[in-house]
């Protein structure tokens, strides 16, 4: 006897899984035209609105406020023109539309040498890859492709050539030696800035050169003439601006410096008194730079411009004398930097042994630096002074030490009036390199090659199990 079936439920069945399988297929449809719709409007406005975001902790793709405060301050449109091959123009573009970003009076244009050879010709090319700023009818090449480069051509555009005149003649550092003792690194380094150093003589001068903006003394050892210092003088209290760096007078073996009376005198009658000592340091941080208490290292600044952005950094000075701060008749004088209380001083120059524990001794800290602006009577043209007991820190040898060089190039542009290129220095990447023994290495070894794939095969065949 044969059973009859109702293929009535068999219908059914295939009916559910048909509008399943459709409702299905209708939303997935939905979720592709959502995402597709998403990235049409992510891409639409991506080209309007061209917005970046630098997650980097040192901020290293983000122009400095110093630049963004420059641009928008700019009272006409400005042009950056970038010679290259066209091959070329993407790696320069993430660069220049962070400027075009800043402001619309920012424009940029890209030519192709080897398709408007004249054109190149006409700036004036030397290399390709080339960068010119252009701020009304002044054009200026920028140094390098980058942040520095560029926006000191826009600060050259808006300001001209500024001169820094370093005094010879009294066997200072000389300035183009390239030896350890000379000052050819900072001389690069001011070059970069887009200033232009030069050697000069007061000797036979009655004063300093008129298109010098910066005036820099950097460790005379044989007295200064009467008409050295009176050009000195009537220079800063004019309105012009001087760096002076005096080393203590030391006299022993081969090391004869002169005390330079004269120029020890005017630099007190302004507030700030080199003292005829020598500052060691007796704090052992010093060694893990394999130095000497000869070069005191500094760590404590003031809020002052030149040294506010140097926090949490070193700075070295070999063969140091203390300054003694105070504000003169004319003069405002501030502190820069000074020594840690485990240093000490001795006024005993005549020999290279000194005794930690002469009770002669003075007790630190010491002020190495001071800054101070004189009251010339004129507004908007007061002079302005930066004294340092030390003129090593300058050269060759030391300038690359930590914060040396961000030290000695910040006091040259508030000297200038140039204070926005101080926090305008390359961002160098961070070192982030993870330091593992090998005992952690087999541990990383056996999570991420055989502990996380077990777990993601295992959670696999589990969820197969399931689903059959």
């Amino acid at each position: 006897m044969a059973l009859l079936t109702d293929p009535k439920p068999v219908r059914v069945r295939e009916n559910t899984v048909s509008a399943r399988q459709a409702r299905y297929g209708a939303t997935a449809s939905l979720y592709t035209i959502v995402v597709i719709a998403a990235l049409v409007l992510v891409n639409w406005l991506a080209n309007r609105y061209n917005k970046t975001y630098d997650t980097t902790s040192n901020k290293r793709f983000t122009l400095s406020q110093e630049t963004a405060k420059m641009v928008k301050n700019l009272k006409s449109d400005a042009t950056i023109t970038y010679i290259d091959k066209a091959s070329n123009f993407d790696q320069a573009r993430g660069m220049l539309d962070r400027y075009k970003n800043l402001s619309p009076k920012i424009h940029i244009q890209y030519i192709d040498y080897q398709k408007q050879p004249t054109v190149a010709r006409a700036y004036g090319l030397r290399f390709p890859g080339t960068a010119y700023v252009e701020v009304g009818p002044r054009r200026e090449e920028a140094k390098a492709l980058t942040e520095e480069g560029i926006t000191g051509a826009f600060l050259k555009d808006l300001k001209g050539v500024r001169k820094v005149c370093f005094v010879s003649g009294s066997h200072e550092h000389p300035l183009d030696d390239t030896d350890s003792n000379g000052l050819s690194g900072f001389k690069q380094l001011l070059t970069r800035d887009n200033y232009q150093p030069q050697a000069i003589t007061l000797i036979d001068k009655t004063e300093v050169p008129k298109d010098c903006n910066v005036l820099v003394v950097a460790g005379p050892q044989s007295d200064y003439t009467p008409n050295e210092v009176t050009a000195i003088k009537n220079y800063v209290q004019g309105g012009g601006r001087a760096m002076i760096l005096l080393d203590p007078p030391l006299d022993f073996g081969r090391e004869h410096v002169a005390s330079n009376t004269g120029l020890n005198d005017l630099l007190a009658s302004w507030g700030v008194t080199p003292q005829t000592d020598l500052v060691l340091e007796e704090n052992p941080m010093g060694q893990l730079f394999g130095f000497g208490p000869e070069i005191p290292l500094v760590s404590s600044y003031e809020s002052q411009p030149i040294v506010s952005d140097l926090k949490d950094r070193f700075t070295g000075f070999p063969v140091s004398r203390s300054l003694e701060v105070k504000n003169g008749n004319k003069t405002t004088v501030q502190k820069l930097f000074s020594t840690s209380d485990r240093s000490i001083a001795t006024t005993k120059l005549t020999s290279n042994e000194v005794n930690p524990s002469d009770p002669s001794n003075k007790k630190g800290p010491f002020a190495l630096g001071a800054a101070g602006t004189y009251n010339t009577g004129q507004a908007n043209n007061s002079g302005r002074f930066v004294v340092v007991g030390s003129s090593g820190f300058l050269t060759n040898g030391m300038l690359n030490f930590q914060a040396n060089r961000d030290l000695a190039l910040n006091a040259v542009n508030w000297l200038s009036s140039d204070e926005d290129l101080i926090s305008i220095r390359p961002k160098e990447p961070e070192d982030r390199r993870l330091n593992v023994n090998q005992r952690q290495m087999n541990i990383f070894f056996y999570i991420d090659m055989i502990a996380i794939p077990l777990l993601l095969i295992a959670g696999g065949v589990s969820t197969y199990l399931k689903r059959r």
